[in-house]
Protein backbone atom coordinates (compact mmCIF):
# COMPACT_ATOMS: atom_id res chain seq x y z
CA UNK A 1 0.00 0.00 0.00
CA UNK A 2 1.12 3.28 -1.03
CA UNK A 3 -0.46 5.94 0.84
CA UNK A 4 1.93 8.68 0.15
CA UNK A 5 1.28 8.51 -3.66
CA UNK A 6 -2.23 8.01 -2.75
CA UNK A 7 -2.32 11.04 -1.29
CA UNK A 8 0.58 12.99 -3.44
CA UNK A 9 -2.18 14.65 -5.36
CA UNK A 10 -3.77 16.18 -2.66
CA UNK A 11 -5.29 19.32 -3.39
CA UNK A 12 -4.32 22.26 -0.62
CA UNK A 13 -5.73 25.62 -0.50
CA UNK A 14 -3.03 28.51 1.13
CA UNK A 15 -4.85 29.32 4.87
CA UNK A 16 -4.94 28.22 8.14
CA UNK A 17 -8.73 26.46 7.76
CA UNK A 18 -7.14 24.72 4.24
CA UNK A 19 -8.15 20.93 4.51
CA UNK A 20 -6.92 18.97 2.35
CA UNK A 21 -8.86 16.57 -0.26
CA UNK A 22 -7.15 13.49 -1.29
CA UNK A 23 -7.70 11.42 -4.56
CA UNK A 24 -7.64 7.03 -4.48
CA UNK A 25 -4.16 6.48 -5.80
CA UNK A 26 -3.44 2.39 -5.01
CA UNK A 27 -0.35 0.71 -5.58
CA UNK A 28 1.08 -0.04 -9.07
CA UNK A 29 -0.82 -2.97 -9.92
CA UNK A 30 -3.83 -2.97 -8.03
CA UNK A 31 -6.68 -3.50 -10.04
CA UNK A 32 -9.81 -1.09 -10.35
CA UNK A 33 -10.95 1.34 -7.13
CA UNK A 34 -10.60 -0.89 -4.39
CA UNK A 35 -8.32 -1.54 -2.39
CA UNK A 36 -7.98 -4.61 1.24
CA UNK A 37 -5.61 -4.59 4.09
CA UNK A 38 -6.11 -4.34 7.75
CA UNK A 39 -5.43 -1.82 10.16
CA UNK A 40 -2.37 -2.85 11.96
CA UNK A 41 -0.70 -3.58 7.98
CA UNK A 42 -1.82 0.07 7.23
CA UNK A 43 0.12 1.33 10.30
CA UNK A 44 2.95 -0.48 10.32
CA UNK A 45 4.20 0.25 7.01
CA UNK A 46 3.33 4.16 7.22
CA UNK A 47 4.50 5.16 10.80
CA UNK A 48 4.99 8.30 9.56
CA UNK A 49 1.40 10.02 7.55
CA UNK A 50 -1.21 10.75 8.40
CA UNK A 51 -1.42 10.04 12.25
CA UNK A 52 2.14 11.25 13.27
CA UNK A 53 1.22 14.30 14.06
CA UNK A 54 -2.41 13.60 13.23
CA UNK A 55 -4.11 15.98 10.74
CA UNK A 56 -7.81 16.11 8.97
CA UNK A 57 -8.51 16.00 5.61
CA UNK A 58 -11.06 14.64 3.29
CA UNK A 59 -11.08 12.16 0.55
CA UNK A 60 -12.77 11.10 -2.61
CA UNK A 61 -13.37 7.61 -1.73
CA UNK A 62 -14.81 5.34 1.65
CA UNK A 63 -12.71 4.06 4.10
CA UNK A 64 -14.29 0.95 5.63
CA UNK A 65 -13.18 -0.77 8.64
CA UNK A 66 -14.27 -3.57 10.68
CA UNK A 67 -12.91 -3.80 14.17
CA UNK A 68 -12.50 -7.45 15.27
CA UNK A 69 -10.15 -6.42 18.26
CA UNK A 70 -9.03 -3.74 20.58
CA UNK A 71 -10.59 -0.27 20.01
CA UNK A 72 -10.50 2.08 17.63
CA UNK A 73 -10.61 6.43 18.20
CA UNK A 74 -11.16 8.16 14.74
CA UNK A 75 -12.36 11.72 13.65
CA UNK A 76 -15.22 11.87 11.28
CA UNK A 77 -16.59 15.19 11.06
CA UNK A 78 -14.48 17.16 14.11
CA UNK A 79 -16.09 14.13 16.29
CA UNK A 80 -14.13 11.63 17.77
CA UNK A 81 -15.91 8.50 17.19
CA UNK A 82 -14.91 5.22 19.26
CA UNK A 83 -15.41 1.75 17.46
CA UNK A 84 -15.77 -1.12 19.29
CA UNK A 85 -14.93 -5.08 18.31
CA UNK A 86 -17.69 -5.91 16.21
CA UNK A 87 -18.67 -2.47 15.00
CA UNK A 88 -17.58 -0.99 11.86
CA UNK A 89 -16.43 2.64 11.47
CA UNK A 90 -17.26 4.14 7.76
CA UNK A 91 -15.60 7.37 6.76
CA UNK A 92 -17.59 8.48 3.42
CA UNK A 93 -16.37 10.62 0.33
CA UNK A 94 -16.19 14.42 2.12
CA UNK A 95 -16.14 13.89 5.46
CA UNK A 96 -13.18 15.41 7.38
CA UNK A 97 -11.24 12.81 9.17
CA UNK A 98 -8.51 12.54 11.14
CA UNK A 99 -6.73 9.48 12.62
CA UNK A 100 -5.37 7.92 16.18
CA UNK A 101 -2.57 5.75 16.65
CA UNK A 102 -4.55 2.68 16.43
CA UNK A 103 -3.21 1.11 19.98
CA UNK A 104 -4.59 -2.39 19.97
CA UNK A 105 -6.86 -2.22 16.99
CA UNK A 106 -7.59 -4.98 14.61
CA UNK A 107 -9.42 -5.69 11.63
CA UNK A 108 -9.91 -5.71 8.12
CA UNK A 109 -9.41 -1.90 6.13
CA UNK A 110 -11.35 -1.53 3.00
CA UNK A 111 -10.96 1.48 0.47
CA UNK A 112 -13.09 2.19 -2.16
CA UNK A 113 -14.25 4.28 -4.92
CA UNK A 114 -18.07 4.90 -5.50
CA UNK A 115 -17.55 4.10 -9.11
CA UNK A 116 -16.53 0.24 -8.53
CA UNK A 117 -20.15 -0.42 -7.48
CA UNK A 118 -22.46 -1.29 -10.19
CA UNK A 119 -25.19 1.22 -10.88
CA UNK A 120 -28.27 -1.43 -9.86
CA UNK A 121 -27.18 -1.71 -6.39
CA UNK A 122 -26.25 2.23 -6.02
CA UNK A 123 -29.98 2.51 -5.09
CA UNK A 124 -29.85 -0.04 -2.41
CA UNK A 125 -27.01 0.57 -0.84
CA UNK A 126 -27.68 4.77 -0.71
CA UNK A 127 -28.76 4.81 2.85
CA UNK A 128 -25.64 3.56 3.59
CA UNK A 129 -23.18 5.43 1.62
CA UNK A 130 -24.94 9.10 2.14
CA UNK A 131 -22.87 11.93 3.93
CA UNK A 132 -26.01 11.56 7.00
CA UNK A 133 -25.59 7.95 7.09
CA UNK A 134 -23.65 7.12 11.17
CA UNK A 135 -19.94 6.85 10.95
CA UNK A 136 -20.17 4.24 13.32
CA UNK A 137 -22.37 1.03 12.28
CA UNK A 138 -23.09 -1.95 14.67
CA UNK A 139 -24.29 -5.07 12.89
CA UNK A 140 -27.10 -7.49 14.50
CA UNK A 141 -25.55 -9.71 16.61
CA UNK A 142 -26.75 -12.88 13.81
CA UNK A 143 -25.15 -11.30 11.32
CA UNK A 144 -21.51 -10.09 12.36
CA UNK A 145 -19.58 -13.08 12.22
CA UNK A 146 -20.59 -13.53 8.35
CA UNK A 147 -19.73 -9.97 7.66
CA UNK A 148 -16.46 -10.47 9.38
CA UNK A 149 -16.00 -13.73 7.40
CA UNK A 150 -16.54 -11.91 4.17
CA UNK A 151 -14.53 -9.32 4.88
CA UNK A 152 -11.22 -11.51 5.48
CA UNK A 153 -12.47 -13.35 2.28
CA UNK A 154 -12.91 -10.29 0.14
CA UNK A 155 -8.90 -9.82 1.69
CA UNK A 156 -7.53 -12.95 1.19
CA UNK A 157 -8.92 -12.43 -2.71
CA UNK A 158 -7.69 -8.76 -2.77
CA UNK A 159 -3.90 -10.48 -1.83
CA UNK A 160 -4.07 -12.90 -4.38
CA UNK A 161 -3.51 -11.03 -7.36
CA UNK A 162 -1.62 -12.92 -10.09
CA UNK A 163 -3.34 -16.25 -9.08
CA UNK A 164 -6.70 -16.27 -11.50
CA UNK A 165 -7.20 -14.13 -14.53
CA UNK A 166 -7.41 -10.63 -13.76
CA UNK A 167 -10.85 -10.10 -15.00
CA UNK A 168 -12.00 -13.13 -12.58
CA UNK A 169 -9.87 -11.62 -9.77
CA UNK A 170 -11.86 -8.23 -10.07
CA UNK A 171 -15.16 -9.95 -10.68
CA UNK A 172 -14.77 -11.86 -7.22
CA UNK A 173 -13.65 -8.48 -5.75
CA UNK A 174 -16.38 -7.00 -6.13
CA UNK A 175 -18.80 -9.44 -5.61
CA UNK A 176 -17.21 -10.34 -2.27
CA UNK A 177 -17.68 -6.54 -1.70
CA UNK A 178 -20.82 -5.79 -2.30
CA UNK A 179 -22.38 -8.65 -0.74
CA UNK A 180 -20.56 -7.43 2.23
CA UNK A 181 -22.31 -3.51 1.66
CA UNK A 182 -25.59 -5.49 1.28
CA UNK A 183 -25.24 -7.51 4.42
CA UNK A 184 -24.58 -4.65 6.38
CA UNK A 185 -27.30 -2.26 5.07
CA UNK A 186 -29.13 -4.63 5.93
CA UNK A 187 -28.09 -5.27 9.44
CA UNK A 188 -27.49 -2.23 10.88
CA UNK A 189 -30.97 -0.25 11.04
CA UNK A 190 -30.42 2.42 8.42
CA UNK A 191 -34.14 3.60 7.18
CA UNK A 192 -34.40 2.18 3.27
CA UNK A 193 -34.61 4.34 0.00
CA UNK A 194 -38.13 4.65 -0.97
CA UNK A 195 -38.50 1.96 -4.05
CA UNK A 196 -40.66 4.26 -5.71
CA UNK A 197 -38.38 6.47 -6.27
CA UNK A 198 -35.42 3.66 -6.92
CA UNK A 199 -38.02 2.91 -9.56
CA UNK A 200 -37.97 6.38 -11.21
CA UNK A 201 -34.60 6.52 -11.15
CA UNK A 202 -33.97 9.83 -9.82
CA UNK A 203 -32.17 8.05 -6.02
CA UNK A 204 -29.35 7.47 -8.48
CA UNK A 205 -28.97 11.19 -9.79
CA UNK A 206 -29.68 12.24 -5.82
CA UNK A 207 -27.27 9.79 -4.50
CA UNK A 208 -24.91 11.61 -7.28
CA UNK A 209 -25.64 14.56 -6.44
CA UNK A 210 -24.66 14.39 -2.76
CA UNK A 211 -21.05 12.66 -3.66
CA UNK A 212 -20.31 15.75 -5.30
CA UNK A 213 -21.39 18.12 -3.08
CA UNK A 214 -19.60 16.53 -0.76
CA UNK A 215 -16.31 17.10 -2.46
CA UNK A 216 -17.35 20.62 -3.43
CA UNK A 217 -19.89 22.23 -0.98
CA UNK A 218 -17.21 24.88 -0.34
CA UNK A 219 -16.12 25.95 -3.15
CA UNK A 220 -19.44 25.61 -5.75
CA UNK A 221 -22.71 27.42 -4.24
CA UNK A 222 -25.30 27.47 -7.73
CA UNK A 223 -27.31 24.11 -8.60
CA UNK A 224 -25.97 25.18 -12.21
CA UNK A 225 -22.75 24.25 -10.93
CA UNK A 226 -23.88 20.76 -10.12
CA UNK A 227 -25.47 19.95 -12.96
CA UNK A 228 -22.96 20.87 -14.79
CA UNK A 229 -20.92 18.34 -12.83
CA UNK A 230 -23.53 15.70 -13.31
CA UNK A 231 -23.79 16.08 -16.78
CA UNK A 232 -27.59 17.51 -16.77
CA UNK A 233 -29.95 20.42 -16.60
CA UNK A 234 -30.73 22.46 -13.65
CA UNK A 235 -34.32 21.22 -13.96
CA UNK A 236 -33.42 17.30 -14.00
CA UNK A 237 -31.43 17.59 -10.76
CA UNK A 238 -33.91 20.15 -9.33
CA UNK A 239 -36.57 17.53 -9.95
CA UNK A 240 -34.46 14.92 -8.24
CA UNK A 241 -33.82 16.41 -5.41
CA UNK A 242 -37.39 17.67 -4.58
CA UNK A 243 -38.53 13.89 -5.32
CA UNK A 244 -36.19 12.64 -2.78
CA UNK A 245 -35.75 15.77 0.18
CA UNK A 246 -39.09 18.38 -1.29
CA UNK A 247 -36.43 20.87 -1.12
CA UNK A 248 -34.91 23.05 -3.50
CA UNK A 249 -31.17 21.89 -4.97
CA UNK A 250 -29.78 25.82 -3.29
CA UNK A 251 -31.69 24.79 0.28
CA UNK A 252 -29.67 21.68 0.40
CA UNK A 253 -26.47 23.58 -0.79
CA UNK A 254 -26.90 25.98 1.52
CA UNK A 255 -27.34 23.23 4.56
CA UNK A 256 -24.51 21.26 3.25
CA UNK A 257 -22.87 24.75 4.37
CA UNK A 258 -24.65 25.72 7.75
CA UNK A 259 -23.88 22.24 8.53
CA UNK A 260 -20.02 22.66 8.21
CA UNK A 261 -20.36 25.66 10.06
CA UNK A 262 -22.28 24.74 13.20
CA UNK A 263 -19.85 21.67 13.33
CA UNK A 264 -16.26 23.94 12.92
CA UNK A 265 -17.70 26.76 15.28
CA UNK A 266 -19.13 24.25 18.02
CA UNK A 267 -16.80 20.63 18.24
CA UNK A 268 -13.85 22.02 16.08
CA UNK A 269 -14.04 25.50 17.98
CA UNK A 270 -13.28 27.46 14.71
CA UNK A 271 -13.41 31.10 15.10
CA UNK A 272 -15.77 32.80 12.78
CA UNK A 273 -13.15 34.18 10.61
CA UNK A 274 -11.84 31.20 9.33
CA UNK A 275 -14.87 29.24 8.94
CA UNK A 276 -15.77 31.79 6.56
CA UNK A 277 -12.34 31.86 4.62
CA UNK A 278 -12.83 27.62 4.93
CA UNK A 279 -16.55 27.77 3.32
CA UNK A 280 -15.30 30.29 0.73
CA UNK A 281 -17.49 33.36 1.80
CA UNK A 282 -16.42 36.89 0.44
CA UNK A 283 -15.86 37.89 3.97
CA UNK A 284 -17.28 37.52 7.76
CA UNK A 285 -19.43 39.90 7.56
CA UNK A 286 -21.21 37.77 5.05
CA UNK A 287 -21.09 34.54 6.86
CA UNK A 288 -21.96 35.96 9.69
CA UNK A 289 -25.67 37.12 8.01
CA UNK A 290 -25.88 33.88 6.37
CA UNK A 291 -25.73 32.39 9.58
CA UNK A 292 -27.79 34.57 11.40
CA UNK A 293 -30.49 34.11 8.70
CA UNK A 294 -30.48 30.57 9.50
CA UNK A 295 -30.03 30.02 13.25
CA UNK A 296 -31.06 33.02 14.40
CA UNK A 297 -27.68 33.49 16.40
CA UNK A 298 -24.14 34.90 15.49
CA UNK A 299 -21.91 32.55 14.87
CA UNK A 300 -20.27 33.94 17.99
CA UNK A 301 -23.61 33.62 20.14
CA UNK A 302 -23.89 29.87 18.54
CA UNK A 303 -20.30 28.90 19.62
CA UNK A 304 -20.71 30.42 22.84
CA UNK A 305 -23.93 28.54 23.65
CA UNK A 306 -21.87 25.17 22.00
CA UNK A 307 -19.33 25.34 24.54
CA UNK A 308 -21.60 26.03 27.75
CA UNK A 309 -23.81 23.00 26.97
CA UNK A 310 -21.14 20.07 26.01
CA UNK A 311 -20.15 18.32 29.21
Amino acid sequence: MMVGKRHSGASRQAGPAAVPLYGFQPPVGTPYGLEVSTVEDFFDQHDDWPWNPPRPGRATFHYLIAVTEGELRHDVDHVTRTVAPGQWLWVRPGHVQCWHPPGAARGPFILFEPDVLRPDLVSLLAPLTTHEAPAVLTPHADDAVWLQQTALQLLDEHRALGRRPLDIHHALRRSLLESLLLRLADSSGITPVSTALAGAGRVDRYGRFLDVLELHFRELHQAADYADLLGCSVRTLSRAARDATGKPVRELIDERRLLEARRLLGTARWDARTVAVHLNFTDPANFGRFFRDRTGLTPAAYAARTARTDP
